[in-house]
């Protein structure tokens, strides 16, 4: 990929024409997967499957599932398909729950994520010569250096600032200037708080764009960063083990649904439980397949995230509408689903209530127990904030279905998170 990203053309190709390239390069994928990857032949043998069965993107369903289990269990690298010596960078998940899982990229596909990274921020409405403040943490985490990497393709300055030091984070917005943040929406709220705690007036600030991602958020989060900071809050979507962030992009003229970039990452929705793929408009879990990568191309990898795919609108590829929430992330309590984000949005529709919350579980003789606890706004502290928590209480309770206890706490009595926020502390198995 060379030249500064504008409008790629392939954004407004035909529906036949994006099939096409995709049938193409699906094909590829799956002969380097099979000739170079054990895993994947071994698998595509046990499935009685082979690259040539392929016709058409339909005939992927055929193929078996990558998961984040398969990943590990090839650790570190397994999934390779070519030799070590030939990887130009390594990334990994942070490894909370397990062995980390580990990518690899060519100098190829480092050039592809820069460049794709680039249109998402041009779609979201960035442009060159326009300042960044990169919040996401660097490292091996994917989210710092891919913004970094795409705004520089972009033709943007760059302010490598990382997670952390908040006080700093809003001393150098104030001082730089920038007219583009890229950090997570939920550590955005913590800036948020800096700046009012520093007398700083947040809609008099320079930035004029936000691009977050990395964590589900709602319409409603979205709502509150745009009235608080006038800007634009467009959403971009990632996971490391595909590529990083850059797979799909919000585009803010429409702010609809985000557009995948399609002649990288074939999509599909399955439902989670059966595996069968399900129609366009129907909700379900991700996957993708990657049509170009070198170093570690992956076969129909279980996202975990639910969501639904759309018809195109300001770009000829499909949309996924806005991720809510995950399947591993969704919450049984008292037999019934909650998903964090349900809270979430109902926390943010009053005006005494911040957007920092954790909600908590327990388990009082046999039977779960909820609690939310949330923070006040500090002009809300006492009576106002008070009727605000029963009220949110009565609503849990419509709207989702479960009983929950409010608990309403001080100004800065949420813990923060640099990264991705923790909404929930699960105790029902401790003790």
């Amino acid at each position: 990929m060379t030249g500064q990203p504008g409008l790629d053309a392939i954004e407004h190709a035909s529906r036949d024409e994006i099939t096409a390239l995709q049938t193409a390069r699906l094909r590829v994928t799956l002969h380097r997967a099979y000739a170079n990857v054990p895993h994947y032949r071994a698998a595509f043998d046990a499935a009685g499957v082979h690259p040539e069965d392929l016709k058409s993107p339909a005939d992927l369903a055929k193929f078996p599932f990558t998961t984040k289990h398969t990943l590990r269990d090839n650790y570190p690298f397994g999934m390779f398909a070519v030799p070590r010596e030939k990887i130009a960078r390594i990334h990994a998940s942070s490894g909370t729950t397990g062995k980390p899982t580990v990518v690899g990229y060519t100098q190829g596909d480092i050039d592809t994520w820069a460049h794709l990274v680039a249109r998402s921020m041009y779609a979201a409405g960035a442009r060159a010569g326009m300042a960044v403040h990169v919040a996401y943490g660097y490292g091996l985490f994917t989210g710092g250096l891919g913004a970094h990497y795409g705004a520089e393709r972009l033709g943007c300055t760059v302010i490598p600032m990382s997670g952390g030091q908040t006080e700093k984070q809003v001393q150098l917005i104030h001082d730089f200037r920038p007219e583009i943040i890229m950090v997570t929406p939920s550590y955005m709220l913590a800036i948020l708080d800096h700046f009012r705690a520093a007398g700083l007036d947040p809609r008099a600030s320079s930035l004029k764009l936000g691009i977050f991602g990395a964590e589900p958020w709602t319409n409603a989060m979205r709502e509150e960063i745009e009235r608080s900071f006038d800007m634009d809050a467009v959403d971009i979507y990632g996971l490391s083990e595909v590529m990083g962030p850059g797979v799909a992009q919000e585009c803010v003229e429409t702010k609809d649904g985000l557009h995948i970039w399609e002649d990288h990452f074939y999509p599909e929705v399955i439902d989670p439980v059966t595996g069968a793929v399900l129609p366009d408009g129907e909700t379900g879990e991700l996957v993708f397949t990657s049509l170009t990568k070198e170093a570690m191309p992956v076969i129909r990898y279980r996202t975990r995230d639910l969501t639904r795919l759309l018809p195109g609108t300001a770009r000829s590829m499909r949309r996924m509408e806005k991720i809510t929430g995950r399947s591993d992330d969704m919450l049984i309590v008292r037999g019934v689903n909650v998903f964090p984000t349900q809270i979430e949005e109902q926390i943010l529709r009053f005006e005494a209530l911040a957007g920092h919350y954790q909600i908590i579980l327990t388990r009082e003789g046999r039977m779960d127990a909820m609690a939310v606890q949330v923070e006040a706004r500090p002009e809300a502290m006492g009576p106002a904030a008070d009727a605000a928590g029963r009220e949110l209480a009565g609503r849990i309770k419509e709207l989702v279905g479960v009983t929950a206890r409010v608990e309403i706490v001080a100004p800065g009595g949420i813990e923060r998170s640099l990264g991705k926020a923790r909404r929930v502390i699960d105790r029902r198995n401790l003790g």
